[in-house]
């Protein structure tokens, strides 16, 4: 099976050893033939697990590279000759963000730019098919759009509002690759998506970290009242639609990715709370753990993505259930609690 066209041999992941990143790496190197580059200048949360069993295939080749180092980032291109790029290469964590903020204008903005310099330069030398076939899908998020009031969803026309350094520096790379595509034709489509979850994610991250706070009987934090609004999708939903862009997005164009599935955090962890009692009743209810603690700075109260242009021009929607996705997530993590005992 090769979901590509024939002439597409090369495609580069950055950021292939994070959560959706790795993701995307197993389905591609499941559903095509092409060769595989995951670049990854590799951090705490890095993980190769999902693609494990193609560790040691012809197919896949990883390339530890930190795209803020912009010689190792040009020689890692001409050794790729990529055909197409995925960019998801980012810090990503908002309270990280607050603690260290120059790490993320580190990452997202220089890395970017250097990423974008680079290939703007490998794509001019290519053949004009070569060309013509090129693309740089650039893995955006809802948050660089702030906060949006109830009954109103994010859509592509939305304003940019960051409110945290992580949003801010995401703002500011999307903001770029609008620009080399305006001011030099690259080839490149932007995609804002909403909150992910599913296994393999690192267990600083809301679900899994509920999960493993129950589990052990530790107290489950909640940001202020629980009442901020979240838009949840399925990891192998974002996947799908990132796959989809890359084929049949418009150049120059921004999607939305969501799948309309908005919860409170409070919603949430009361939700995973549930399926654990089905699972380990003997520490049952896991929801006495929940405690309210002092809201994060910069705190967004509500996301809400509007996903019609993706749906209708796409052709893509959500197939996984939300109900359904969480309740296996929430097995798998009592099936690998190796991966929750990780440091972080």
């Amino acid at each position: 099976m090769n979901i590509f066209p024939e002439n597409i041999n090369s495609i580069l992941i950055t950021g292939g050893s994070g959560f959706i990143g790795s993701n995307l790496i197993s389905r591609l190197l499941r559903e095509t033939r092409c060769k595989i580059y995951n670049l990854d200048k590799l951090n705490y949360a890095s993980n190769f697990l999902p693609f494990h069993e193609y560790v040691d295939s012809s197919q896949y080749n990883f390339l530890k590279v930190d795209l803020f180092d912009i010689e190792d980032t040009k020689d890692a291109i001409n050794f790729i000759n990529p055909d197409l790029v995925f960019h998801l290469a980012a810090e990503s964590h908002v309270d990280r963000s607050i603690s260290k903020p120059k790490d993320f204008l580190d990452s997202n903005i220089i890395g970017t730019f250097n990423l974008l310099q680079v290939l703007l330069s490998h794509w001019e030398l290519m053949s004009k098919n070569r060309q013509n076939n090129f693309r740089l899908i650039h893995v955006s998020t809802d948050e660089v759009f702030g906060s949006i009031k109830e009954g109103f969803f994010f859509s592509e026309e939305t304003s940019y509002d960051p409110r945290s350094p992580y949003s801010a520096s995401k703002a500011a790379s999307d903001h770029l690759v609008k620009a080399w595509n305006n001011t030099y034709g690259f080839p490149a489509i932007v995609t804002h998506s909403c909150n992910n979850f599913g296994p393999w994610q690192y267990p600083e991250k809301l679900i899994p970290l509920i999960i493993n706070n129950a589990l052990n009987s530790k107290t489950i934090p909640l940001y202020g009242t629980g009442q901020n609004v979240r838009d949840w999708i399925y990891v192998e939903d974002h996947v799908d639609a990132l796959i989809q862009v890359m084929l049949k997005g418009r150049l120059g164009d921004s999607y939305c990715i969501g799948s309309r599935q908005l919860k409170t955090n409070e919603e949430i962890v009361q939700i995973v709370c549930d399926y654990l009692d089905l699972y380990k009743k003997n520490n049952a209810p896991h929801i006495r753990f929940k405690k309210l603690v002092k809201d994060r700075a910069g705190h967004d109260f509500r996301y809400a993505i509007d996903n019609s242009k993706i749906i209708n021009e796409l052709k893509w929607s959500p197939k996984f259930e939300f109900y359904e996705a969480i309740n296996s997530t929430v097995k798998w993590y009592l099936d690998n609690l190796n991966f929750l005992t990780i440091s972080y």
